[in-house]
């Protein structure tokens, strides 16, 4: 259990690197960089819509996109690395703030309360520690999203990864997502279909600050 935030929160982005230069055929739609999302607005420390992972994580990442391209498949990336200041967002959000505008869209069974007792938004995120991803997968030939049952970042009962209460074929295409990310060694969780960490993380107890901005990199 993490006891002193502050102490482990670090600025330094030595560690991470573009997941578009090691895995060029990804496609990039980074939500809390646009207004798009559970919010409503753009996040904290959003400064540039580009998927931003620890070094580690990227190259896993690589050899998911091997193996699923053989399928017929890419990789679509919403969220990667996300600065401990858009957390401290999500939060303020979720205690101060009376804007529920974009609740019927992302949580339309649920309080605002009840997003963080249920799991859904954390006070401290592994994406913070910058090797975990929320992902989906495109169908090379349509160019289409597979269809997943319920929509990123939609919070409900329907988004966990064993709901039954969807198609046969919206749950294989879960399948197809979590077996590959697993294999490769990813580590899913119980409330998001598209949510997973890396298994050997290099930052397991340490969260990053830096913004998401490709320039802060090459400082």
């Amino acid at each position: 259990m993490k006891t002193d935030y502050k102490k482990e929160v670090t600025m330094n982005p030595s560690g991470f690197v573009l997941l578009s230069d090691y895995v060029p055929g990804i496609v990039q739609e980074i939500r809390y960089f646009s207004t798009y999302n559970f919010i409503g607005d753009r996040i904290d420390g959003y400064e540039e819509p580009c998927a931003i992972i620890t070094k580690e994580a990227a190259r896993a990442l690589k050899s998911v996109s091997n193996e699923i391209m053989v399928q017929g498949y890419r990789l679509k990336i919403f969220d990667t690395y996300r600065p401990a200041c858009a957390v401290r967002h999500f939060v303020l959000w979720g205690i101060e703030d009376q804007d529920i505008r974009m609740k019927p869209y992302f949580y339309p069974d649920l309080d605002k309360q009840e997003l963080f007792l249920k799991g859904y938004i954390a006070k401290l995120s592994s994406h913070s520690r910058g090797s975990t991803v929320d992902l989906t997968l495109l169908d090379m030939k349509t160019g289409k999203e597979l269809d997943m049952g319920s929509p990123f970042d939609l919070f409900s009962g329907l988004s966990h990864p064993d709901n039954r209460n969807i198609t046969d074929e919206q749950y294989e295409n879960r399948m197809i997502l979590r077996n590959v990310m697993i294999r490769n060694g990813f580590t899913p969780i119980d409330c998001e279909w598209w949510h997973f960490t890396l298994e050997k993380e290099p930052y397991p107890d340490t969260y990053f600050e830096f913004p998401v901005s490709s320039a802060y990199l090459k400082k």
